[in-house]
């Protein structure tokens, strides 16, 4: 979660004893001058080339059940190991994180592996801000030409928040909470136990399985083929105790804190 989207979802919860504890931080509730500021400022420049993924076509069907271990996903490749959002120059994550894809003629399949000696998630509610806890973000934009674009959010209880925006936050856009991934499938499975510090646990495994029918509510959105590309892009947004401030890693860097300029997100490729 950016802090751009975070200031801009700030401004949009009302009044201020109606925000959330985390937003009424001086660091996370700008002023309108000081957003506006933000807002127009100049981007600072890419972290290198987007990244690309071949996604292969998936041989059978994918069970949803949050365990990668499946014979499907022997055929998919691991993206590179997420980075720190700003790029490489900046400090290497402390736990490993990293994802694999796969498609179908229903669904695009997602798996992410997330290193984590202590799991920890605390929102149950379909919906809320799903960045509060430490989580899994997805972020596609199906039609490169066109300015909207979808993100989903979830966490190790397996809580899900899925968004469209029309374009993006600096260029005016909002967050459209209405919209829902109909048809979708998530799961997660835990290598460890949840909420339970005085063990060490070895992190946490998810599944998302996307129908292609599922963005016909805000977008057009053709059936991929062979050939077809989209843009996309993954965050990890992890806690540290005694730090005011998130850590977002990802898997194409931005060059910026801020998830929300599609232009720097990677390629997805489909292939057989």
């Amino acid at each position: 979660m950016s802090f751009l989207k975070m200031i801009v979802f700030a401004s949009l919860a009302g009044p201020l004893s109606a925000i959330p504890s985390f937003f009424q931080s001086a660091a996370y509730l700008p002023t309108a001058q000081s957003l506006e500021e933000h807002s127009s400022a100049p981007l600072a420049p890419p972290a290198g080339k987007p990244r690309a993924y071949r996604v292969h076509h998936a041989k059978s069907a994918v069970e949803v059940d949050g365990k990668l271990e499946k014979k499907e996903w022997r055929q998919a490749e691991w993206t590179e190991d997420f980075v720190d959002i700003e790029g490489t120059s900046e400090p290497k994550p402390r736990f490993r994180t990293r994802a694999k894809m796969l498609w179908d003629d229903r669904y695009l399949y997602i798996a992410a592996e997330l290193e984590e000696p202590d799991v920890k998630a605390s929102i149950t509610q379909h919906d809320a801000v799903i960045f509060h806890d430490n989580d899994f973000e997805v972020f596609l934009k199906p039609i490169p030409s066109e300015e909207g674009y979808f993100e989903f959010e979830m966490n190790a209880l397996n809580t899900g928040w899925d968004l469209y925006l029309a374009k993006p936050y600096r260029l005016g856009g909002h967050a459209d909470n209405s919209f829902e991934l109909a048809g979708s499938q998530t799961a997660v499975a835990i290598q460890g136990t949840l909420n339970k510090s005085a063990d060490k646990d070895k992190g946490w495994t998810l599944e998302i399985a996307i129908p292609w029918t599922a963005f016909a509510s805000r977008q057009v959105v053709p059936k991929p083929e062979v050939g077809s590309t989209w843009r996309v892009n993954f965050s990890r947004v992890e806690w540290k105790p005694g730090q005011k401030r998130e850590d977002n890693w990802v898997w194409s860097p931005q060059g910026v804190i801020n998830m929300h300029i599609p232009e720097r997100w990677g390629y997805l490729e489909f292939e057989n």
